[in-house]
Parts: structure tokens; C-alpha cells; sequence
């Protein structure tokens, strides 16, 4: 899962550049940068929930 965000996030970025998606905070061609801020959350909240699911007590 953490392999496939940065692909997805990357593809998204490069179609929202050329053809805007039209959702709502992303009306812009300059706005690619709030996916990649997207996608690093994710990337840290999948990390922290497999790191989490790891832990022995």
C-alpha cells in the first residue's frame, strides 16, 4: 500500500497539471501541490498504522 499512494499521488499530479479535476480546492492547474500534500499524509498514516500493528507488550 505505501507503493502505490506515491504512484497514484504522481499520476494525479500530472493529470490535474494537464487537465484540471475540477474538484473543490483543486480548480487550478497550480493547485497539484495540494495532492502531494495529500499523499504524504497518507503515506504517513499508512506508516503509522502498520508501525502501530507491529508493536509486541
Amino acid at each position: 500500500m505505501t507503493k502505490v499512494i506515491p504512484i497514484l499521488g504522481v499520476i494525479l499530479m500530472a493529470l490535474h497539471v494537464i487537465w484540471p479535476l475540477n474538484l473543490p480546492g483543486l480548480r487550478k492547474r497550480r493547485d497539484f501541490w495540494k495532492i502531494a500534500v495529500a499523499m504524504g499524509i497518507a503515506i504517513v498514516f499508512t506508516a503509522l498504522l502498520r508501525d502501530h500493528g507491529s508493536i509486541s507488550r
